[in-house]
């Protein structure tokens, strides 16, 4: 990838620069799925945590969790979990404005002062075609989405997926920006359009 085609992934639409990675490890719980597909969605993350070189743990000593991801079918469940409004701020509002947009994700990133993510609480609302697609597939998408604070509009056009034969991967080119972005010379926030050449080096650089 470019420069360019890199710095549009974390090139917001008001134009500003803003990447950050996990500072801690990543510990995550699941709601809302079978056992089988809680399996499918640990499995999803610790491949992509795996592929970053980051690191997984059993707890957080501050949060417990820190990656807390729901599975349901309509946006006002999620006004009936206990605390979540604690978690997630205005959360009456934005389920009003999800709804109304027949939003089927949403991500909830929260930060440590330096502006690495702390903690990150995902919604996947399972529409029919949500519901029509493989586990595995939801999955590695949700894990991708999370590792990193992307643009809201890196992944708009195209998934971060690819297509092998009958099965799905991460996009080599995004498996490579994963990777290089924990690379650990580089910053954990950064909010300058040059950090986009750095990542861009190292890419070029391992591959």
């Amino acid at each position: 990838m470019t420069p360019e085609d890199i710095a549009v992934l974390f090139t917001r639409r008001s134009g500003e620069y803003l990447f950050a990675r996990w500072a801690r490890p990543i510990v995550p719980v699941v709601f809302g799925v079978s056992d089988a597909t809680l399996a499918t969605v640990k499995g999803a993350i610790e491949a992509t945590v795996t592929l970053a070189g980051h690191k997984m743990a059993e707890t957080d000593p501050e949060q417990g969790a820190n990656l807390m991801i729901f599975f349901f079918r309509e946006w006002s469940e999620l006004l009936d979990v206990p605390d979540l409004g604690r978690l997630v701020e205005g959360l009456e509002f934005l389920v009003a404005r999800l709804g109304r947009e027949g939003a089927t994700q949403y991500r909830h990133f929260r930060f440590e002062e330096s502006g690495a993510i702390r903690a990150c609480v995902a919604f996947v609302r399972v529409d029919k075609a949500t519901a029509d697609l493989p586990a595995e597939t939801v999955a590695l998408g949700l894990a991708a989405q999370v590792i990193l604070l992307w643009s809201d509009r890196a992944f708009v056009e195209r998934s971060p997926l690819g297509q092998i034969g009958e099965g799905v991967i991460l996009r080599p080119e995004i498996s490579d920006v994963i990777r290089a972005a924990y690379d650990p010379v580089l910053p954990e926030v950064a909010r300058e359009p040059s950090h986009a050449l750095r990542l861009a080096a190292r890419i070029a650089r391992d591959g």
